[in-house]
Protein backbone atom coordinates (compact mmCIF):
# COMPACT_ATOMS: atom_id res chain seq x y z
CA UNK A 1 0.00 0.00 0.00
CA UNK A 2 1.54 3.50 -1.12
CA UNK A 3 1.28 5.87 1.49
CA UNK A 4 2.29 9.11 0.07
CA UNK A 5 0.66 11.54 -1.57
CA UNK A 6 0.63 12.70 -5.06
CA UNK A 7 0.93 15.98 -6.36
CA UNK A 8 -3.25 17.10 -6.38
CA UNK A 9 -3.45 15.71 -3.04
CA UNK A 10 -0.33 17.42 -1.51
CA UNK A 11 -1.89 20.72 -3.47
CA UNK A 12 -5.48 20.66 -2.30
CA UNK A 13 -3.73 19.79 1.36
CA UNK A 14 -1.65 23.12 1.24
CA UNK A 15 -4.47 25.16 -0.01
CA UNK A 16 -6.46 24.80 2.68
CA UNK A 17 -3.70 24.57 4.98
CA UNK A 18 -2.60 28.26 4.10
CA UNK A 19 -6.89 29.20 4.23
CA UNK A 20 -6.97 27.58 7.81
CA UNK A 21 -3.86 29.14 9.42
CA UNK A 22 -3.83 32.28 8.01
CA UNK A 23 -7.58 33.70 6.86
CA UNK A 24 -9.36 31.93 9.89
CA UNK A 25 -6.98 31.52 12.87
CA UNK A 26 -6.23 34.86 13.73
CA UNK A 27 -9.70 35.76 14.21
CA UNK A 28 -11.56 32.77 15.37
CA UNK A 29 -11.20 32.92 19.40
CA UNK A 30 -12.99 36.12 19.30
CA UNK A 31 -15.61 34.71 17.09
CA UNK A 32 -15.71 31.75 19.58
CA UNK A 33 -16.26 34.35 22.44
CA UNK A 34 -19.13 36.21 20.23
CA UNK A 35 -20.99 32.42 19.41
CA UNK A 36 -21.62 33.59 16.22
CA UNK A 37 -19.96 32.45 12.57
CA UNK A 38 -17.77 34.48 10.66
CA UNK A 39 -19.98 35.73 7.98
CA UNK A 40 -16.79 35.55 5.74
CA UNK A 41 -16.29 31.72 6.06
CA UNK A 42 -19.11 30.15 3.97
CA UNK A 43 -18.44 32.93 1.11
CA UNK A 44 -14.32 32.30 0.89
CA UNK A 45 -14.58 28.65 1.15
CA UNK A 46 -16.96 28.43 -1.67
CA UNK A 47 -14.11 31.06 -3.53
CA UNK A 48 -11.90 28.34 -3.30
CA UNK A 49 -13.70 25.41 -3.88
CA UNK A 50 -13.12 23.78 -1.07
CA UNK A 51 -17.31 23.49 -0.80
CA UNK A 52 -17.54 20.96 -4.15
CA UNK A 53 -13.84 19.54 -3.36
CA UNK A 54 -14.95 15.62 -4.44
CA UNK A 55 -17.33 16.23 -6.23
CA UNK A 56 -17.14 15.77 -10.28
CA UNK A 57 -16.29 18.73 -12.53
CA UNK A 58 -19.36 17.94 -14.47
CA UNK A 59 -21.31 18.74 -11.25
CA UNK A 60 -19.83 21.95 -10.59
CA UNK A 61 -17.16 20.19 -8.00
CA UNK A 62 -13.29 19.94 -8.01
CA UNK A 63 -13.01 16.64 -9.50
CA UNK A 64 -10.71 15.37 -6.04
CA UNK A 65 -10.74 12.24 -4.51
CA UNK A 66 -12.56 10.79 -1.12
CA UNK A 67 -8.39 11.11 0.15
CA UNK A 68 -8.64 14.39 -0.44
CA UNK A 69 -11.63 15.23 1.27
CA UNK A 70 -10.08 13.60 4.71
CA UNK A 71 -7.05 15.75 3.92
CA UNK A 72 -9.19 19.11 3.90
CA UNK A 73 -11.41 18.03 6.87
CA UNK A 74 -7.97 17.21 8.89
CA UNK A 75 -6.92 20.66 8.28
CA UNK A 76 -9.80 22.62 8.47
CA UNK A 77 -10.29 20.76 12.14
CA UNK A 78 -7.05 21.36 12.89
CA UNK A 79 -7.49 25.55 13.06
CA UNK A 80 -11.15 24.91 14.48
CA UNK A 81 -13.89 22.36 14.73
CA UNK A 82 -16.52 24.83 13.27
CA UNK A 83 -14.72 24.64 9.95
CA UNK A 84 -14.78 20.97 9.33
CA UNK A 85 -18.49 20.96 10.68
CA UNK A 86 -19.03 22.92 7.18
CA UNK A 87 -17.34 20.37 5.03
CA UNK A 88 -19.66 17.50 7.07
CA UNK A 89 -23.17 18.66 6.75
CA UNK A 90 -22.62 20.55 3.15
CA UNK A 91 -20.71 18.08 1.72
CA UNK A 92 -20.81 14.74 3.67
CA UNK A 93 -24.17 14.81 4.57
CA UNK A 94 -25.97 16.56 1.76
CA UNK A 95 -24.28 16.98 -1.43
CA UNK A 96 -22.54 13.48 -1.73
CA UNK A 97 -25.90 11.97 -0.70
CA UNK A 98 -27.57 13.73 -3.61
CA UNK A 99 -24.82 12.37 -5.95
CA UNK A 100 -25.24 9.27 -4.96
CA UNK A 101 -28.86 8.78 -4.73
CA UNK A 102 -30.09 12.20 -6.65
CA UNK A 103 -31.77 11.57 -10.26
CA UNK A 104 -29.68 13.59 -13.11
CA UNK A 105 -32.16 16.55 -12.75
CA UNK A 106 -31.50 16.31 -9.04
CA UNK A 107 -28.06 16.40 -9.38
CA UNK A 108 -28.33 19.71 -11.78
CA UNK A 109 -30.49 21.52 -9.55
CA UNK A 110 -29.27 21.19 -6.33
CA UNK A 111 -25.67 19.48 -6.49
CA UNK A 112 -24.52 22.34 -9.22
CA UNK A 113 -25.07 24.88 -7.09
CA UNK A 114 -24.15 23.03 -4.32
CA UNK A 115 -20.90 22.39 -5.63
CA UNK A 116 -20.18 25.79 -6.43
CA UNK A 117 -20.93 27.02 -3.40
CA UNK A 118 -23.91 29.53 -5.21
CA UNK A 119 -25.93 27.30 -2.27
CA UNK A 120 -25.42 25.52 1.09
CA UNK A 121 -26.73 22.61 2.17
CA UNK A 122 -27.81 21.10 5.42
CA UNK A 123 -28.89 17.76 6.67
CA UNK A 124 -32.37 17.38 9.04
CA UNK A 125 -32.87 14.27 10.29
CA UNK A 126 -32.74 14.81 13.99
CA UNK A 127 -35.40 15.45 15.90
CA UNK A 128 -36.19 17.12 19.55
CA UNK A 129 -37.07 13.30 20.65
CA UNK A 130 -35.43 11.39 18.07
CA UNK A 131 -31.56 11.13 18.09
CA UNK A 132 -29.39 7.97 17.66
CA UNK A 133 -33.35 6.43 17.47
CA UNK A 134 -34.14 7.98 14.11
CA UNK A 135 -37.27 5.61 13.64
CA UNK A 136 -38.70 7.56 16.79
CA UNK A 137 -39.02 11.03 14.50
CA UNK A 138 -42.20 12.45 14.06
CA UNK A 139 -42.28 14.28 11.17
CA UNK A 140 -44.60 13.76 8.46
CA UNK A 141 -45.37 13.74 4.44
CA UNK A 142 -48.35 12.94 3.26
CA UNK A 143 -48.90 12.75 -1.02
CA UNK A 144 -51.45 15.39 -2.02
CA UNK A 145 -51.15 15.04 -5.71
CA UNK A 146 -47.74 15.76 -7.65
CA UNK A 147 -46.63 17.12 -3.97
CA UNK A 148 -45.89 16.69 -0.43
CA UNK A 149 -46.95 17.99 2.36
CA UNK A 150 -44.17 18.45 4.77
CA UNK A 151 -44.97 18.72 9.14
CA UNK A 152 -42.38 18.08 11.99
CA UNK A 153 -39.03 20.06 13.86
CA UNK A 154 -36.25 19.02 13.29
CA UNK A 155 -33.24 19.99 16.14
CA UNK A 156 -29.23 20.31 16.26
CA UNK A 157 -29.25 21.41 12.47
CA UNK A 158 -25.50 22.71 11.68
CA UNK A 159 -26.36 25.71 9.17
CA UNK A 160 -30.12 25.60 9.44
CA UNK A 161 -30.26 30.07 9.19
CA UNK A 162 -27.62 29.70 6.49
CA UNK A 163 -28.32 26.54 4.26
CA UNK A 164 -30.76 27.03 1.31
CA UNK A 165 -31.00 23.58 1.08
CA UNK A 166 -32.06 20.90 3.48
CA UNK A 167 -32.30 17.10 3.22
CA UNK A 168 -35.00 16.44 5.21
CA UNK A 169 -36.45 12.72 6.10
CA UNK A 170 -39.95 12.40 7.23
CA UNK A 171 -42.51 9.59 7.71
CA UNK A 172 -44.47 9.03 4.48
CA UNK A 173 -45.84 5.52 6.32
CA UNK A 174 -45.82 6.37 10.18
CA UNK A 175 -47.52 2.66 10.88
CA UNK A 176 -44.54 1.01 8.44
CA UNK A 177 -43.24 -1.90 10.77
CA UNK A 178 -40.08 -1.99 11.24
CA UNK A 179 -40.78 1.66 12.28
CA UNK A 180 -37.90 3.08 9.91
CA UNK A 181 -39.17 1.37 7.03
CA UNK A 182 -41.46 4.43 6.45
CA UNK A 183 -39.43 7.27 6.43
CA UNK A 184 -39.03 9.09 3.09
CA UNK A 185 -36.30 11.94 1.56
CA UNK A 186 -36.62 15.47 0.49
CA UNK A 187 -35.20 18.29 -0.18
CA UNK A 188 -36.51 21.54 0.77
CA UNK A 189 -35.62 24.72 0.25
CA UNK A 190 -35.62 28.10 2.42
CA UNK A 191 -37.79 29.91 0.17
CA UNK A 192 -40.67 27.30 0.55
CA UNK A 193 -43.48 28.75 2.24
CA UNK A 194 -43.47 27.11 5.94
CA UNK A 195 -39.95 26.76 7.06
CA UNK A 196 -39.00 28.12 9.76
CA UNK A 197 -35.24 28.64 10.98
CA UNK A 198 -33.48 29.51 14.24
CA UNK A 199 -30.15 29.52 15.52
CA UNK A 200 -29.26 27.64 19.21
CA UNK A 201 -27.01 29.28 22.10
CA UNK A 202 -25.55 28.06 24.81
CA UNK A 203 -23.42 24.91 23.30
CA UNK A 204 -20.62 23.82 25.04
CA UNK A 205 -18.18 23.83 22.03
CA UNK A 206 -18.02 24.49 18.12
CA UNK A 207 -19.68 27.88 19.17
CA UNK A 208 -17.85 29.97 15.98
CA UNK A 209 -20.06 27.95 13.91
CA UNK A 210 -23.82 27.69 13.15
CA UNK A 211 -26.26 25.18 14.86
CA UNK A 212 -29.81 25.92 14.60
CA UNK A 213 -33.64 23.98 14.17
CA UNK A 214 -35.80 23.81 11.70
CA UNK A 215 -39.60 23.92 11.51
CA UNK A 216 -41.75 22.61 8.43
CA UNK A 217 -45.57 23.74 9.07
CA UNK A 218 -47.91 22.30 6.09
CA UNK A 219 -44.23 22.78 3.98
CA UNK A 220 -45.22 21.69 -0.03
CA UNK A 221 -42.00 20.04 -1.59
CA UNK A 222 -43.04 18.55 -5.18
CA UNK A 223 -42.79 15.20 -6.00
CA UNK A 224 -39.79 15.59 -8.10
CA UNK A 225 -37.68 17.19 -5.13
CA UNK A 226 -38.18 13.41 -3.28
CA UNK A 227 -34.47 11.52 -3.22
CA UNK A 228 -35.08 8.26 -3.36
CA UNK A 229 -38.07 6.17 -3.94
CA UNK A 230 -41.07 6.58 -1.05
CA UNK A 231 -39.81 4.75 2.07
CA UNK A 232 -36.11 4.77 1.49
CA UNK A 233 -35.14 6.94 3.64
CA UNK A 234 -33.85 5.57 6.24
CA UNK A 235 -30.93 4.07 3.70
CA UNK A 236 -30.90 6.94 2.36
CA UNK A 237 -29.91 8.68 5.53
CA UNK A 238 -27.58 5.73 6.86
CA UNK A 239 -25.19 6.24 3.58
CA UNK A 240 -25.15 9.76 4.04
CA UNK A 241 -24.35 9.07 7.29
CA UNK A 242 -21.45 7.05 6.39
CA UNK A 243 -20.02 10.18 4.30
CA UNK A 244 -20.43 12.46 7.41
CA UNK A 245 -18.98 10.64 9.71
CA UNK A 246 -15.99 9.86 7.74
CA UNK A 247 -15.31 13.92 8.08
CA UNK A 248 -16.13 14.00 11.11
CA UNK A 249 -13.60 11.13 11.72
CA UNK A 250 -10.91 12.84 9.02
CA UNK A 251 -11.37 16.18 11.22
CA UNK A 252 -10.89 14.57 14.53
CA UNK A 253 -7.47 13.45 13.29
CA UNK A 254 -6.66 17.29 12.55
CA UNK A 255 -8.28 18.27 16.55
CA UNK A 256 -5.38 15.37 17.79
CA UNK A 257 -2.95 16.93 15.56
CA UNK A 258 -3.69 20.65 16.80
CA UNK A 259 -3.37 19.50 20.18
CA UNK A 260 -0.35 17.64 19.37
CA UNK A 261 1.47 20.76 17.86
CA UNK A 262 0.14 22.95 21.11
CA UNK A 263 1.50 20.51 23.50
CA UNK A 264 5.09 20.48 21.40
CA UNK A 265 5.29 23.85 21.38
CA UNK A 266 4.62 25.16 24.95
CA UNK A 267 6.94 22.14 26.08
CA UNK A 268 9.34 24.16 24.69
CA UNK A 269 8.30 27.31 25.75
CA UNK A 270 7.32 26.40 29.64
CA UNK A 271 10.28 25.98 31.93
CA UNK A 272 9.92 24.43 35.44
CA UNK A 273 12.84 23.22 37.64
CA UNK A 274 15.14 24.94 35.75
CA UNK A 275 14.29 22.79 32.74
CA UNK A 276 11.64 22.71 29.86
CA UNK A 277 8.79 21.25 30.79
CA UNK A 278 9.48 18.35 27.63
CA UNK A 279 12.36 16.97 29.72
CA UNK A 280 9.57 15.78 32.21
CA UNK A 281 8.78 12.54 31.42
CA UNK A 282 5.31 12.71 32.62
CA UNK A 283 5.01 15.33 30.16
CA UNK A 284 6.67 13.40 27.49
CA UNK A 285 4.62 11.06 28.17
CA UNK A 286 1.45 12.95 27.49
CA UNK A 287 3.25 14.08 24.22
CA UNK A 288 3.92 10.18 22.81
CA UNK A 289 0.35 9.02 23.60
CA UNK A 290 -0.96 12.10 21.52
CA UNK A 291 1.60 10.87 18.55
CA UNK A 292 0.44 7.75 18.85
CA UNK A 293 -3.60 8.59 18.86
CA UNK A 294 -3.04 10.63 15.62
CA UNK A 295 -0.60 7.94 13.41
CA UNK A 296 -3.17 4.79 14.55
CA UNK A 297 -6.54 7.29 14.02
CA UNK A 298 -5.05 8.93 10.63
CA UNK A 299 -4.18 5.19 9.27
CA UNK A 300 -7.99 3.96 10.31
CA UNK A 301 -9.45 7.26 8.30
CA UNK A 302 -7.21 6.29 5.30
CA UNK A 303 -8.17 2.98 5.04
CA UNK A 304 -11.90 4.17 5.60
CA UNK A 305 -11.10 6.88 2.21
CA UNK A 306 -8.82 4.26 0.31
CA UNK A 307 -12.79 1.86 0.43
CA UNK A 308 -14.26 4.84 -0.26
CA UNK A 309 -12.31 5.44 -3.90
CA UNK A 310 -12.51 1.66 -4.82
CA UNK A 311 -16.18 1.97 -4.15
CA UNK A 312 -16.27 -0.58 -1.34
CA UNK A 313 -18.52 -0.35 1.52
CA UNK A 314 -17.25 0.66 4.38
CA UNK A 315 -19.77 1.51 7.22
CA UNK A 316 -17.50 -1.14 9.62
CA UNK A 317 -14.64 0.50 9.41
CA UNK A 318 -15.60 4.74 9.13
CA UNK A 319 -17.67 3.87 11.88
CA UNK A 320 -14.39 2.65 13.51
CA UNK A 321 -12.47 5.70 12.08
CA UNK A 322 -14.79 7.88 13.43
CA UNK A 323 -15.26 5.95 17.04
CA UNK A 324 -11.58 6.00 17.73
CA UNK A 325 -10.94 9.30 16.18
CA UNK A 326 -13.16 11.63 18.24
CA UNK A 327 -12.61 9.15 21.26
CA UNK A 328 -8.86 10.05 21.08
CA UNK A 329 -9.25 13.63 20.51
CA UNK A 330 -11.46 13.93 23.42
CA UNK A 331 -7.79 12.22 25.71
CA UNK A 332 -5.97 14.46 23.64
CA UNK A 333 -7.22 17.55 24.23
CA UNK A 334 -7.73 16.45 28.17
CA UNK A 335 -3.68 15.86 27.93
CA UNK A 336 -3.24 19.17 26.29
CA UNK A 337 -4.98 21.26 29.46
CA UNK A 338 -3.74 19.41 31.86
CA UNK A 339 -0.05 20.09 29.95
CA UNK A 340 -0.68 23.88 30.25
CA UNK A 341 -1.76 23.98 33.63
CA UNK A 342 -3.47 26.52 34.82
CA UNK A 343 -3.17 28.87 31.75
CA UNK A 344 -4.99 25.34 29.85
CA UNK A 345 -8.02 26.61 31.86
CA UNK A 346 -8.23 30.13 30.27
CA UNK A 347 -8.81 30.72 27.02
CA UNK A 348 -5.19 32.75 26.37
CA UNK A 349 -4.47 29.69 24.76
CA UNK A 350 -6.68 27.42 22.36
CA UNK A 351 -6.63 24.10 24.54
CA UNK A 352 -9.38 25.41 26.00
CA UNK A 353 -11.71 25.56 22.63
CA UNK A 354 -10.25 22.10 21.15
CA UNK A 355 -11.11 20.62 24.50
CA UNK A 356 -14.81 22.05 24.55
CA UNK A 357 -15.17 21.22 20.74
CA UNK A 358 -13.69 17.91 21.26
CA UNK A 359 -16.64 16.70 23.17
CA UNK A 360 -19.12 17.24 19.78
CA UNK A 361 -17.15 14.72 17.99
CA UNK A 362 -18.61 11.76 20.55
CA UNK A 363 -22.03 12.46 20.39
CA UNK A 364 -22.79 13.98 17.27
CA UNK A 365 -23.00 10.96 13.95
CA UNK A 366 -23.13 8.47 16.14
CA UNK A 367 -22.42 8.53 20.00
CA UNK A 368 -19.28 6.58 21.18
CA UNK A 369 -21.52 4.17 22.41
CA UNK A 370 -23.51 3.59 19.17
CA UNK A 371 -20.32 2.80 17.56
CA UNK A 372 -19.73 0.52 20.30
CA UNK A 373 -22.78 -1.37 19.58
CA UNK A 374 -21.72 -1.60 15.75
CA UNK A 375 -18.35 -2.55 16.21
CA UNK A 376 -19.51 -5.28 18.57
CA UNK A 377 -22.25 -6.20 15.84
CA UNK A 378 -20.08 -6.76 13.27
CA UNK A 379 -17.05 -8.76 15.42
CA UNK A 380 -20.10 -11.27 16.60
CA UNK A 381 -21.66 -11.42 13.06
CA UNK A 382 -25.33 -9.88 14.40
CA UNK A 383 -24.66 -7.38 11.51
CA UNK A 384 -23.43 -7.51 7.83
CA UNK A 385 -23.29 -4.84 4.81
CA UNK A 386 -26.14 -5.26 2.47
CA UNK A 387 -26.13 -4.10 -0.88
CA UNK A 388 -27.55 -0.73 -0.86
CA UNK A 389 -30.09 0.04 -4.23
CA UNK A 390 -27.68 2.86 -5.01
CA UNK A 391 -23.46 2.60 -4.05
CA UNK A 392 -21.37 6.02 -3.52
CA UNK A 393 -19.67 5.59 -6.93
CA UNK A 394 -15.96 4.56 -7.06
CA UNK A 395 -13.70 7.47 -7.79
CA UNK A 396 -12.59 7.90 -11.25
CA UNK A 397 -10.04 10.01 -12.31
CA UNK A 398 -10.68 10.64 -15.32
CA UNK A 399 -14.88 10.97 -15.14
CA UNK A 400 -14.11 13.40 -11.88
CA UNK A 401 -12.24 15.87 -14.44
CA UNK A 402 -14.49 15.39 -17.42
CA UNK A 403 -15.98 19.00 -18.36
CA UNK A 404 -19.53 19.26 -18.91
CA UNK A 405 -22.47 22.32 -19.86
CA UNK A 406 -23.86 23.20 -16.69
CA UNK A 407 -26.92 24.65 -15.95
CA UNK A 408 -26.18 27.87 -15.85
CA UNK A 409 -26.59 29.95 -12.32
Amino acid sequence: MDFALNEEQRRAQEMVRDFASKEIAPTIAEWDRRQEMNPAILPRMAELGILGINIPVRYGGQGFDYLTLALVCEELERVDTTLRVIISVHMGLNSMGVFQWGTEEQKQMFLVPQARGERYAAFCLTEPGAGSDVAAMTSTARRDGNDYILNGEKMWISLATKAHHFLVFAKTDPQATPAHAGITAFMVTNEMPGVTTRDLHGKLGVRAGSTGWVKLDDVRVPASHRIGEEDEGFKIAMSCIDNGRYTVAAGAVGLIRACLEESVKYAHERSTFGVEIGKHQLIQQKIAYMQQWYESARLLVMKAGWLKNVGQRNTRETSLAKWYATDCSVKAALEAVQLYGAYGFSDEYPVERYLRNAKGGVIYEGTSEIHQLIQADYALGYREDKPLRCELPAYNEDAWLEEADLVPA
